[in-house]
């Protein structure tokens, strides 16, 4: 496949042939010798009705359930039950932190990454961007042109706005109807019970779920010296802050922080992973693929 993407390293690329990202949970896939299905028959089998989401093909919509519900409904087919991946990618203000790097321009290529490896595996992919809310959505897809429009998007954010990670989760839990795998990168920096409770939503409907959580090393070394003016991201607060006197407290708070979201997300049965920004993020796409597969 031919792409321009930045986000796109053929050399990952080349790498990424050899591995499959498997759903180890029950999915609505149907996909031989990658994803166990409850569904049998042929690819052109009428599976359900499905309500319209933006991105889906106006021609899809049933017209003669529109006329009796007045709402708009598409047809799926049993060739498009194969296995239904979400990349979340938050955009949110903290997210444009990093003193090389920033965490959203590392969550981009590892998003590009993921959603090159279930497209590869003829998936069905999408993607939705969000800060205090859904942003974009791009349906879950095996179509090329639907994954060239997720690099677009990709590509084209940019980090600005709160975060309401819990609020956004309920939103999109409303528009999944099918089981499949959502994939969260985020540097979840919002209150870590209202996130973990709505995760923990999505499980209990049957969705499997991986948690990248995406962080700058200074953000848990606190490496600063000099008195201060540290300015909120999100809400522009201003704080001065004497870092010699507040390191220990902070470090701390945040290993605490770190702890409580592996220890519950684990408990849930929701994949974690904690990701630096200093690890080449094709280092920590292939240690976390592989450590996967040692566990299927």
């Amino acid at each position: 496949m031919s792409t321009s993407n930045k986000y796109l390293n053929p050399e990952v690329l080349a790498r990424l042939a050899g591995i499959d990202l498997k759903a180890r949970l029950v999915v609505e896939g149907f996909l031989t010798g990658l994803h166990a299905s409850p569904y049998k028959g042929f690819s052109q089998e009428f599976a359900d009705y499905r309500q319209y989401m933006p991105g889906d093909e106006p021609k899809r919509i049933d017209w003669k359930v529109f006329g009796r519900r007045d709402r708009f409904y598409i047809k799926e087919y049993q060739e498009e039950t194969n296995l239904r991946a979400y990349i979340l990618l938050d955009k949110s203000g903290s997210m444009g932190y990093g003193r090389t790097l920033s965490k959203l321009e590392y969550a981009k290529y590892l998003s590009a990454s993921l959603a090159y490896l279930l497209f590869k595996q003829k998936d069905g992919v999408g993607i939705a961007t969000f800060d205090k809310e859904l942003r974009e959505i791009i349906v879950p897809s095996s179509k090329k042109v639907y994954f060239m429009r997720i690099l677009e998007t990709i590509e084209k954010s940019k980090p600005g706005g709160e975060t309401s990670l819990s609020s956004v989760l309920s939103q999109l839990s409303q528009k999944l109807k099918r089981r499949g795998l959502v994939i969260l990168l985020s540097d979840l920096f919002d209150d870590p019970d209202s996130v973990v409770r709505s995760l923990r939503s999505f499980r209990s409907r049957k969705h499997e779920i991986l948690v990248f959580q995406i962080l700058d090393r200074a953000e848990y070394t606190f490496p600063f010296e000099q008195s201060a003016i540290f300015s909120d991201l999100e809400s522009s607060d201003e704080l001065i802050v004497q870092p010699n006197i507040a390191r220990e407290s902070y470090q701390k708070r945040f290993t605490q922080l770190l702890h409580n979201y592996r220890q519950r997300l684990l408990e849930a049965y929701i994949d974690y992973e904690l990701i630096y920004t200093d690890t080449t993020y094709d280092k920590a796409l292939f240690s976390y693929l592989k450590k996967r597969q040692r566990l299927l």
